[in-house]
């Protein structure tokens, strides 16, 4: 295959890294634009009334009572929890397929990874939708802001058992995760001591029934703390401030999210100087994210990074057009995804989901070629179909985003011309597919 140009190839890079997956079309579209205008436009539109998204509108369940007095009444209610979380599940999955600009969605994705919570323990799924929500809204504002609506997010509070955090009975599960996962990294620059003045400083959260959240002034820690050397009445805003103050926040920041977005490999100390810069004092998340997609060191780092199993579905099934209206068909989909490993809503543990070799297990691909046969048979195959057979290949990864085939891969498709079916099956399953 004698492969798209360079600036082609770049582009879909950019598109598949900033969405799920790309289409041709898609990639010749943006590849007659200048990059940071196209993503100061992808960037500034509104997330909320993106035509899928206002198509696909989030659920809003209603608890139900949580008074149970009998065997039968607590089975039922969490037979009826595990409906709301599977239908809050759903409707992402059909959002992200269903919006036309996708980079939104992909980084409420990163971030939800980031600040990992999962509906493993969160009982409900009307918290973790309002914490989807405030990760879309705050995406691509300044950190702070977000780190601070995560200290005090409902979801969040019930996951790392903040709202069980008061004066007489610290816990340290969120004062050490913020700092050790969220905000700096393990380890770095802050001690035990710090990990339990910070709990005392985050103690007093209380989740009211319909996931509203308050401090309770009786049950806050209202005595005199010192979290990394900085002494004085703290409550979680000061210790945010305090924390993100470290020099070592905004490299750990602007590190994690090139790692979701560019590369499996930590960028070199030259492209996160160039990060920190953009990130800057104000914590700039849409300049850090722009900064990340047009470094030179992003086109650079092609093919190290392994496509995670949420942006391989849901690339595959805008990338063919499926339709997944079907509830079986979608309860499928959230089965393969389980299988892979990334369920939305999900992540194992605090520590998000793991990346990199660990997506080509040989259980994540056994579910990747079921998945892969029963697209085709649904999808739209016509770019496939319409052409000669010995176009096949290059209509193949013309169709799916891929700009040039591998010696070993085109030998491996040949064998498969004859079959449309068979041939793009194939193609999603490719080295090429499966990094970008």
């Amino acid at each position: 295959m004698s492969g798209q140009s360079t600036q082609w190839q770049a582009t879909a890079r950019l598109l598949r890294r900033a969405g799920f997956g790309a289409s041709g079309p898609q990639i010749d579209a943006v590849a007659k634009q200048d990059r940071s205008v196209y993503l100061d436009t992808a960037l500034g539109l509104d997330a909320d009334r993106d035509p899928g998204a206002v198509a696909t509108p989030r659920p809003i369940p209603v608890t139900p009572p949580t008074n149970y007095t009998t065997g039968a009444e607590l089975t039922a209610l969490q037979n009826e929890l595990s409906l709301q979380m599977n239908d809050l599940t759903e409707w992402w999955v059909r959002r992200m397929v269903a919006v036309q600009e996708p980079i939104h969605e992909k980084l409420t994705l990163l971030w939800h990874d980031h600040f990992a919570t999962s509906a493993q323990k969160v009982p409900f799924a009307v918290w973790m939708g309002a914490q989807n929500q405030t990760l879309r809204t705050l995406k691509l504002g300044d950190f702070r802001t977000m780190a601070v609506a995560m200290l005090g997010d409902a979801a969040m509070l019930y996951w790392l058992d903040g709202f069980s955090n008061n004066a007489n009975n610290p816990n340290e599960n969120l004062s050490r995760e913020f700092m050790e996962l969220f905000t700096l990294g393990h380890g770095d620059g802050y001690s035990e001591m710090d990990v339990r003045e910070g709990a005392r400083a985050l103690t007093g959260w209380g989740i009211g029934p319909g996931g509203q959240t308050k401090v309770q002034p009786d049950q806050h820690d209202s005595d005199v703390k010192t979290v990394l050397g900085v002494t004085g009445n703290l409550d979680h805003t000061a210790f945010c401030d305090v924390v993100l103050s470290q020099p070592g926040s905004a490299p750990f920041v602007a590190g994690r999210l090139w790692r979701q977005l560019a590369s499996d490999k930590s960028p070199s100390p030259e492209a996160l100087g160039r990060l920190v810069d953009a990130y800057g004092p104000g914590r700039d998340l849409k300049a850090l994210t722009k900064a990340i997609l047009l470094d030179p060191e992003f086109t650079s780092s092609t093919g190290t990074i392994v496509t995670a199993p949420i942006e391989w579905m849901v690339g595959l099934i805008r990338a063919l057009k499926v339709p997944i209206d079907d509830p079986v068909f979608l309860h499928a989909i959230l089965l393969a995804l389980e299988i892979m490993g990334q369920r939305p809503f999900y992540p194992p543990n605090v520590n998000g989901w793991p990346s990199g070799q660990a997506w080509l297990s040989t259980t994540s691909t056994a579910a990747r070629v079921w998945a892969a046969d029963k697209f085709v048979t649904l999808g739209d195959l016509s770019t496939v179909d319409d052409a000669a057979t010995g176009d096949r290949i290059d209509a193949a990864g013309y169709l799916i985003g891929v700009g040039a085939w591998t010696d070993r891969t085109v030998a491996a498709l040949k064998d498969l011309v004859d079959d449309p079916k068979r041939i793009v099956a194939a193609a999603v399953n490719s080295p090429e597919y499966l990094t970008a």
